[in-house]
């Protein structure tokens, strides 16, 4: 247990040492050596506890529930605070109703409830903690030098809020570990807010006009979906007379409708969490955060705190057929449409936001569906969009800086102008659509999950949204290489903690794809076994070794020559005539006149758009959960 509460407490200490630090020197020791801590410690967790059904631990703190109900009341000032400055009358009403259903829950029907066995870890629980504190510190390590070019580029004499950024971050991560290690809900609950208002102050750190209306976005999106894990705190205290997560699961799988209203209250929860649609613009409007803020938020926290929270409620949403059918839907359509609007997406950080919606979309109805299979598929997908997606955002932060853009079109001849960085964001490309890496194998389990419970419009969906993702990676991929020409090498500045974590990311990419039949055995498996009593169809087999034999081999030719002396012999460009002046680009055409090459992807935007495509989600995603919440509250029999 002392581990357990080293990795909640100490990013809470570093946080509030990092606040206090202003220069860049000490800000680098503190946040690396943090890193590195939080990180092994972590890895010393997962390490001696592989194969672990479940681990509980006897500890309850009725000062520590009250410290949660102050860390309620800290969060809705600071949202309160920032409502009336700008003036936003719905977030200040939403966080005033959050405060008082907590301060009447805890003070009238919670203050008797106890919950002996207050923190625990299962499998699931150690996948996550090394997503948290592997992945989340290597983000904040990358975070030193791309925060340093960030303040750069401020107007002079503009205030350095750096201290406060970093300090977020790390409570970021302190949060997260709440989340996962509480059985106690009340607790849980606190860290899901908290990741909440980190969230709201981080896409908000520019304070323009655009950062401020985005923050506003999510944290009103949030605070409802905190209302309805609130709503689920008062189905536990007054029908079930307890906060115990794991009581509460062995309850919904004993009597689904005991717990109907509770299980459709934490989906909805859940959902919003991970920004499936209607929810999805405040994840899109994270955008205009700093680079390491969307890396965290779509990777290793935030929005993997929904899908945590969905999965470990998949034995009951199995038993239970109408929340079932809302949360299979709502991530069956988010998938499909979130994969055709990316289609239509230049901008490289809106590709990766719609495809992280897509991808939340595809674990959410995978906990929709509930079966042993689907759980190990949603288990896999959520470890390798996790590496895969902190790798690609970091290498778009660093490029952007460097190229000036983030717009695919712009990433033309990007393997001779940043031939390292290139090949990391090859490598993650690689892995979220081609065989035989992780995601493609995760995205087969789901296959199989769905046909086995044979739903055919989830069968059908994962076909036409793996087409449409099919596309918008290619179409990226093959940007990297571009046509013809010479740039100039402009990679030799980026900061040493960038490469750092960049080179992180992308061994965790690999070394995971490769022990990815030890993964399964190790940690997948266990947590199956332990709420199922079966594994189900034996995904797992001899053959996955086969693909992580073919990664490997993929890897060294990707990599192969990488950072030594060109020796080959460079030629002038011919492209479909002599080139002609000094644009290699320009070539003698049939006509004896001057043509230049150029080339861009097609992005379908009359077809594909945001604006034709993304009010369908959001009609029939809202029609679903609405059903679902009424039926839930006038019959839950039928659930």
């Amino acid at each position: 247990m002392a581990l357990l509460g080293f990795l909640i407490v100490f990013p809470l200490v570093v946080a509030a040492v990092l606040l206090a630090v202003r220069g860049d020197g000490a800000r680098n020791v503190i946040v690396c050596a943090s890193a590195i801590i939080i990180g092994a410690a972590s890895v010393v967790l997962v390490g001696s506890n592989l194969g672990t059904q479940g681990v509980f631990f006897e500890f309850s703190s009725l000062a520590l529930d009250f410290t949660c109900t102050g860390v309620s009341v800290v969060i809705v000032g600071i949202i309160l605070a920032f409502a009336v400055k700008y003036r936003n009358l719905l977030a200040g009403a939403l966080a005033l109703v959050q405060l008082v259903g907590a301060l009447v829950l805890e003070f009238v029907f919670a203050h008797e409830i106890e919950v002996p066995l207050g923190l625990y870890f299962d499998s699931l629980s150690l996948l996550m903690t090394f997503i948290i504190g592997v992945i989340g510190s290597g983000i904040c390590v990358y975070a030193l030098g791309y925060m340093r070019d960030f303040q750069a580029h401020e107007p002079e004499g503009a205030k350095d809020r750096r201290p406060l950024f970093f300090a977020l971050m790390f409570v970021f991560l302190s949060a997260m570990f709440v989340i996962v290690f509480s059985n106690n809900m009340e607790w849980m609950f606190t860290g899901w807010e908290v990741t909440t208002v980190c969230s709201f102050l981080l896409i908000g750190y520019t304070r323009t006009e655009e950062a401020i209306a985005n923050a506003f976005r999510q944290i009103i999106m949030n605070l409802a979906g905190g209302i309805g894990f609130l709503v689920a705190l008062y189905v536990c205290a007054i029908q079930l007379g307890t906060f115990s997560f794991v009581e509460f699961i062995m309850l919904g799988v004993a009597d689904p409708a005991l717990v109907a209203v509770a299980v459709v209250a934490l989906a909805f929860a859940g959902i919003t969490k991970a920004a499936q649609m209607p929810f999805q613009t405040w994840l899109l409007g994270a955008m205009v955060a700093p680079t390491p803020t969307s890396a965290l938020l779509h990777s290793s926290t935030m929005v993997k705190a929904g899908v945590f929270l969905l999965v470990k409620l998949a034995p009951v949403l199995l038993m239970s057929p109408v929340p079932s059918m809302m949360v299979m839907l709502v991530g069956g359509i988010t998938f499909l449409l979130c994969s055709f609007m990316a289609i239509s997406q230049s901008n490289a950080k809106r590709v990766l936001a719609y495809s992280t919606i897509a991808n939340l979309g595809l674990i959410t109805a995978c906990a929709g569906v509930g079966t042993p299979e689907a759980v190990w598929a949603a288990e896999f997908l959520i470890l390798f969009h996790a590496i895969a997606k902190s790798l690609l955002f970091l290498c778009v932060g660093t490029a952007e800086h460097h190229i000036g853009s983030r717009d695919i079109e712009s990433m033309d001849l990007l393997f001779d102008r940043m031939p390292r960085l290139a090949r990391f964001m090859m490598l993650g490309i690689m892995c979220m659509f081609i065989a035989p890496f992780g995601m493609l194998v995760a995205k087969w389990a789901t296959l199989v999950s769905f046909v086995d419970m044979d739903q055919v419009a989830l069968v059908i969906i994962l076909a036409f949204g793996s087409a449409a993702t099919f596309m918008f990676w290619a179409k990226w991929l093959g940007k990297l290489a571009g046509i013809a020409g010479s740039p100039e090498n402009v990679e030799v500045t980026v900061h040493k903690t960038e490469w750092a974590a960049l080179l992180l990311m992308a061994v965790l990419l690999v070394v995971a794809c490769v022990t990815l039949p030890l993964i399964s055995t190790y940690l997948v498996e266990p947590y199956v076994t332990s709420i199922y009593g079966i594994l189900g169809q034996d995904i797992s087999t001899d053959n996955l070794w086969i693909a992580s034999i073919c990664v490997a081999i993929v890897v060294v030719v990707l990599f192969a020559g990488m950072g030594g002396s060109p020796k080959t012999r460079k030629v002038d460009v011919y492209l479909a005539g002599v080139s002609r002046g000094a644009d290699e680009r320009s070539f003698q055409n049939a006509l004896s006149g001057t043509s230049v090459a150029t080339a861009r992807n097609w992005y379908m935007d009359d077809v594909f758009g945001e604006k034709r495509i993304a009010p369908v989600g959001v009609v029939f995603n809202s029609a679903i959960m609405v059903a679902a919440l009424v039926i839930a509250a006038v019959a839950p029999t039928l659930l």
